[in-house]
């Protein structure tokens, strides 16, 4: 495996991580372990899998239907819970009953408060997104989460939250990877003061491209971890996720390396 590959020890201490910092005085690690189609007991070996190799910020949601496994490996790891970044989110069809979907996910991953709360998807109904929004805040208001974002929105969709309510998410969680880049919405993110988190970083990944094996050969560590090291120099969020003990490993050890400005160039001209 590619963590093999470098004979080094992937764990890296909470304070070493490079983390990015949201409203209030949360900061979140860039890296984090997205933990969508990790079910049952296979979901629960996988969190605690990741946080033994030192992944310290977990993302889950209520949809995956796995919110008790990922409380239940946070407790057993032994960490404290100020140590892990949590993050959790709202089904667009919960509009309406936000306040009982919060307390339903805080009773399932059996913890006092959220590290960060994101609308999930836009509702359906345009008009909901303002009134959802405003519940959000008004948990975080009470303490329930610490912050609270959007994820799969648009930009026009985030400016509308930030012009009705003059408070912006302090996340935008979207699919994102090499071949998706694109310039003008990362500025866009960057100059609203909305952190950009990515998931599928691989799915959308030609793993075999001349241009990531050749930067993957130069530092000797595979393609994947490019694609992760990527996103860390673009101090991007990035939440790869896996269910196999080497690949959880090889996915955190990615802070022995970092790219140059030429090979992050060539990486971001891969989103044509």
């Amino acid at each position: 495996m590619a963590g093999l590959i470098r004979g080094r020890t992937a764990a890296m201490t909470t304070a070493e991580q490079p983390t990015v910092p949201l409203a209030g005085d949360a900061r979140m690690p860039l890296l984090g372990f997205g933990t969508w189609q990790a079910t049952g007991e296979a979901g629960y070996k996988a969190v605690l899998a990741a946080l033994d190799a030192g992944y310290r910020h977990i993302d889950t949601a209520t949809m995956y239907g796995n919110e008790e496994e990922v409380g239940r490996a946070i407790k057993e790891s032994d960490l404290r819970r100020e140590d892990v970044f949590l993050t959790t989110k709202l089904p667009p069809d919960r509009v309406g009953r936000e306040r009982e979907t919060i307390e339903a996910s805080l009773r399932a991953l059996d913890t006092d408060y959220l590290d960060l709360w994101l609308i999930h998807w836009p509702p359906s109904s345009p008009g909901d997104s303002i009134p959802v929004w405003r519940e959000l805040l008004a948990a975080r208001d009470e303490g329930l989460t610490r912050t609270v974002g959007v994820s799969n929105y648009s930009i026009s969709q985030i400016d509308e939250l930030i012009q009705s309510t003059e408070e912006t998410p302090a996340v935008n969680q979207i699919r994102w990877s090499p071949s998706l880049y694109d310039r003008q919405t990362h500025a866009a993110h960057r100059d609203r003061g909305v952190v950009l988190e990515g998931y599928s970083p691989f799915k959308t990944s030609d793993l075999s491209h001349p241009v990531l094996a050749r930067i993957a050969a130069a530092h000797g560590v595979s393609p994947a971890q490019v694609v992760l090291r990527w996103h860390i120099d673009h101090e991007i969020v990035v939440i790869p996720k896996s269910v196999t003990p080497d690949r959880i490993r090889a996915n955190a050890d990615i802070f022995g390396f970092s790219l140059t400005a030429e090979e992050m160039r060539d990486i971001d001209a891969l989103g044509g």
